[in-house]
């Protein structure tokens, strides 16, 4: 069921349930699930709850908004969503990278080593 009149996200949702059942990945299929929550019921992480749970070079997915509080001292590797400005300027600044989501199917289509945030 789609909640969301957001273009974006619904094609978003579409196409990561069309990815668990091409590969029969589960991350996918649970990524689409998150994602497809009431507005207020969406994930948002914080850049010091990603520095509390990951080491440097790990490879994070957050199904729904990045936020800028907090510091973050070594690189990850982060798909969201969306991603605040701070956010983007403090993961990039540490020295790791934001990527869609769409991003990250097509660079790791079998999930592997992905850890979900929120």
């Amino acid at each position: 069921m789609m909640r969301s009149t957001n273009e974006e996200l619904i094609n978003l949702i579409r196409l990561l349930k069309r990815k668990h059942t091409r590969v029969n990945v589960r991350i996918w299929r649970v990524a689409a699930e998150k994602l497809d929550r009431t507005r207020n019921q969406r994930i948002e992480v914080n850049i010091s709850n990603i520095a509390r749970s990951t080491s440097a070079n790990d490879t994070i997915l957050v199904p729904g908004k990045v936020l800028g509080y907090g510091t973050i001292s070594h690189p990850v590797k982060v798909a969201a969503f969306k991603f605040s400005a701070t956010a983007a300027k403090t993961i990039t600044e540490a020295g790791g990278e934001c990527l869609t989501i769409g991003q990250l199917m097509e660079a790791n289509p079998a999930g592997s080593g992905i850890k979900i945030l929120g």
